[in-house]
């Protein structure tokens, strides 16, 4: 849930300066977008766009115990992790509900670093605290980090011509250590889009030299949350608060994806019981007839009875009608049937389908 915002990220000048719409966001007060939502996302799809995301949280995890802990901490297998590699997964409590999903990353032998939501960054920290061994080290270097992400098919080539620089070879979910005119920083090949992308990790204090270079020459353009949003929910991609939620399994949004089930995790046994069960509802996406939207809350509804509750919805710039995911009851998901949804007192056509809506992404080229 949104709060009154008084945290900004370095960049928040940079913001305003571009006549950025601002909104709070996790108590923060950031960018919904430079010039439309839909532009931006467009942009993102077709070349590339630069997105601030220094509201995210970052830990940095060591010591000879740090995998064996992670590796109970998270759903996702840690042991197996390369120098360089990362890996997403949940971190659940006892009863199997999600305190966050994040990306992990392995840096050294005995180093990791957690990206968490902003949202959850005390949840988490606590969480992850108070299960670890009193060999491994925890630090959250959240307020000393920057995070910049540069997303789309033309990202490589408009970063290395704004930096004036050749980027290091990388294969999707990698990253490496990378000095940037005498600045160290973090870069992964990842994203929230679906597109070729970067997420670079930098000292707060390089913030805003960064972002100006990689602006500058004016091929690269800015985008805000609201672009990210679209973006994120045409690929299906879950969002902590919306789809993924401390009381509801991880189940029912991607069955065991994510999940190693063959090793010990907090939450292991609760995951294999709505398994071995069934969930009694999934997620699934809803696609519209029109551009009309809808919003979290809307119910989904078959023959005069409701099978649902919309979680996420907009409309899809790149599909061209509105599109949501919805929980629906496991008994009426089935893809390709039709229901309606309940959007201000109209009931709206739509259509049950399974995720990605948008399927041109091209996060994993090569």
């Amino acid at each position: 849930m949104n709060v009154k915002s008084n945290l900004k990220t370095p960049l928040h000048a940079e913001h305003l300066a571009r006549h950025a719409r601002m909104a709070p966001f996790a108590g923060w007060d950031m960018p919904i977008q430079y010039t439309s939502i839909v532009t931006e996302h467009q942009q993102t799809r077709q070349q590339a766009t630069v997105f601030d995301i220094s509201h995210m949280g970052e830990f940095d995890i060591s010591g000879p115990t740090a995998e064996q802990d992670l590796d109970r901490l998270l759903t996702q297998r840690i042991a197996t992790l390369a120098n360089g590699q990362c890996r997403y997964g949940y971190l659940l409590n006892e009863a199997g509900g999600v305190i966050d999903d994040l990306t992990c990353y392995r840096r050294a032998d005995d180093r990791f670093y957690l990206v968490v939501n902003a949202a959850n960054r005390a949840a988490a920290a606590d969480w992850i605290k108070a299960h670890c061994q009193s060999r491994t080290i925890f630090a959250d270097v959240s307020d000393q980090t920057a995070k910049i992400d540069i997303q789309g098919p033309a990202a490589r080539a408009l970063m290395e011509e704004a930096l004036g620089c050749a980027l290091p070879d990388l294969n999707y979910f990698r990253a490496t250590d990378w000095t940037y005119d005498g600045v160290s920083s973090w870069l992964s090949r990842t994203g929230y889009t679906g597109e070729w992308g970067y997420e670079w990790y930098l000292p707060t204090e390089a913030a805003v030299t960064c972002w100006q270079r990689l602006l500058a020459p004016g091929a690269l353009q800015p985008a805000g949350l609201g672009a990210r949003d679209t973006l994120r929910l045409e690929m299906g991609y879950p969002l902590h608060g919306h789809e993924l939620q401390p009381d509801r399994s991880p189940v029912a949004v991607a069955g065991s994806a994510f999940m190693h089930l063959d090793k010990p995790f907090i939450g292991r046994d609760q995951v294999q019981r709505v398994l071995d069960q069934g969930p009694d509802q999934q997620l699934l996406g809803l696609r519209l007839e029109s551009r009309r939207a809808a919003r979290a809350g809307d119910t989904v509804w078959r023959e005069g009875t409701q099978i649902g509750t919309v979680t996420s919805g907009s409309y899809a710039p790149s599909v061209g009608v509105a599109i949501a995911l919805a929980y629906i009851d496991t008994a009426h998901a089935q893809p390709n049937s039709a229901c309606t949804i309940e959007v201000r007192g109209q009931h709206l056509p739509a259509t049950l389908t399974k995720p990605p809506f948008y399927k041109e992404g091209t996060a994993r080229a090569t």
